[in-house]
């Protein structure tokens, strides 16, 4: 049951990543590079890693570490996938609104599945496959606004290149996510050496982020190390630590359990939010969101449970066979 308590810390924490990004924004915006949060998050569980690494190694000299260069070559392509997804929902976000956005990244729920089947060969069964679909439909019921709002206007009348590129970002969010799974247990290597790989390798990515910034804004606010903490306020740091703990978090699920796991949380965490957010920032409850809120949670039941607890299974034949005997083996006796 410890991937049970990892995914439900993980929602928590998912959670409040929209609240404590928002509470960190001043007057509507930001006082601070935005682009630096990943680069410190990054920095910070490449360091939580090697410490965690390092006090595995004192216990267990003998820890599994691959350091052959094939092995090790894998680990930047989560992070180039990740950096060109990025890339794909600014460019996405300039043909669809807010909310359009919202719903088109419900896609990547059925995505991470499909790919989940065909790369990592993991079978689903068929009440699993309608589970997924169903938590799709749920998160997608939760954010539609009703037929007053003008949203109803603006649901289908973004040019076709928004809705395309939200089916890229969808799809290249699945296949980080699965493919990082592969990574994670292609073999016995320690789940914080491979962390330690993974979490470099994002942050020099994220450091050439910040120095093509600079270069394309002829460093007019000067280097990026200059700015690096430049407006930064607790609430900022806690947005860095969250960051930081949830991909750990993540990772973990990565290694012991599996990226539907991981969807649910998330799925569960947007909902989370909407409910917070009704105290906190006077959001206003609708139908759509309790309706959301009880189809996610039949859906959850529904992929989690076994399946004698959902239908009622026919006997197998060997049993009902073994049956038969044993009734006839009593009638005989009693003759």
């Amino acid at each position: 049951m410890q991937w049970y308590f990892v995914a439900a810390l993980l929602t928590i924490l998912t959670s409040s990543q929209g609240i404590l990004t928002t509470l960190s924004q001043s007057n509507g915006g930001y006082k601070y590079d935005y682009a630096t949060v990943p680069f410190l998050a990054e920095v910070f569980k490449l360091i939580v890693s090697s410490i965690l690494l390092w006090r595995e190694y004192r216990k267990l000299p003998n820890v599994r570490m691959t350091t052959e260069w094939k092995s090790v070559r894998l680990f930047p392509i989560p992070s180039i996938i990740y950096l060109i997804h990025n890339n794909v929902q600014f460019a996405t976000l300039t043909y669809l609104d807010t909310s359009t956005y919202q719903i088109m990244g419900n896609l990547k729920i059925v995505t991470t599945a499909i790919f989940f089947r065909l790369f990592l060969r993991k079978k689903l069964s068929t009440l699993q496959w309608m589970a997924i679909v169903l938590l799709a439909v749920g998160t997608t019921t939760s954010q539609v606004k009703g037929c007053g709002a003008a949203f109803c206007d603006s649901l289908f009348s973004a040019p076709m290149q928004g809705y395309m590129l939200g089916v890229v970002s969808a799809c290249l969010s699945a296949l980080a996510g699965v493919y990082t799974e592969f990574l994670m247990k292609k073999n016995n290597d320690s789940l914080y050496w491979q962390n330690v790989q993974l979490y470099m390798f994002g942050a020099i990515f994220n450091m050439l982020r910040l120095l093509l910034d600079d270069f394309s804004g002829g460093f007019e606010k000067g280097a990026w190390w200059q700015r690096l903490l430049n407006g930064y306020t607790i609430s900022t740091w806690m947005v860095v630590l969250n960051l930081g703990s949830t991909g750990l978090l993540v990772s973990w699920l990565m290694k012991y359990a599996d990226n539907i796991v991981k969807v649910y949380s998330t799925s569960m965490a947007m909902l989370l939010t909407m409910v917070l957010s009704v105290y906190l920032f006077n959001f206003k409850p609708t139908l759509q969101l309790f309706l959301g809120i009880v189809i996610c949670m039949m859906s959850l039941h529904m992929y989690f449970a076994p399946a004698n607890m959902l239908v009622d299974l026919p006997i197998p034949t060997k049993v009902a066979s073994a049956t038969l005997d044993k009734i006839s083996v009593e009638q005989r006796t009693d003759s």
